[in-house]
């Protein structure tokens, strides 16, 4: 099964969706769609899921494609999933800044994601064999970001 996540966003995304019409034929497509009425062809669709039935689908998942949001990446990371990321750009209107795309990149690099910045190469992306990942010795600098990052946008409880 492939699962497609558009995120938790108040922005659609339909560019992502319209690039899952009959992304895998012969192969079973869940896609997490939000707010948008788009409706991939050859795909199972649902608006949101609890986030343990999530979390069980990726673990589940042979391939998970995501947006660019740094938890729907932390949550395939953390399942030993590479995702293939289609990161939101601000041009189309579906986030207010390019921070998915950086980030997206950012993870590229580190080896931990297949980034595909246009949702037509998704047939392409979903061809290729799945390949497991893990967090370990060879990502400290983006590790160190990323607690960077979480340290300066989420605040430190009062003890």
């Amino acid at each position: 099964m492939i699962f497609v996540t558009v995120g938790g966003s108040q922005f659609p995304f339909d560019r992502l969706l319209e690039g899952c019409h009959d992304v895998a034929p012969g192969r079973r497509v869940l896609v997490q769609h939000g707010p948008s009425p788009v409706r991939p062809a050859g795909c199972e669709c649902v608006e949101y899921l609890p986030m343990e039935e999530l979390m069980a689908i990726v673990g589940d998942a042979e391939a998970v494609v995501t947006h660019g949001g740094v938890g729907s990446i932390l949550i395939a990371l953390s399942s030993g999933k590479r995702p293939i990321v289609v990161p939101r750009l601000r041009a189309h209107g579906e986030t207010v800044d390019d921070h998915q795309l950086e980030s997206a990149r950012r993870f590229a690099e580190a080896g931990l994601v297949a980034l595909v910045e246009d949702p037509k190469a998704l047939r392409h992306a979903l061809a290729a064999p799945p390949q497991p990942v893990s967090l370990d010795s060879r990502t400290p600098g983006l590790v160190s970001e990323l607690r960077g990052y979480l340290q300066s946008v989420v605040p430190t409880p009062a003890r």
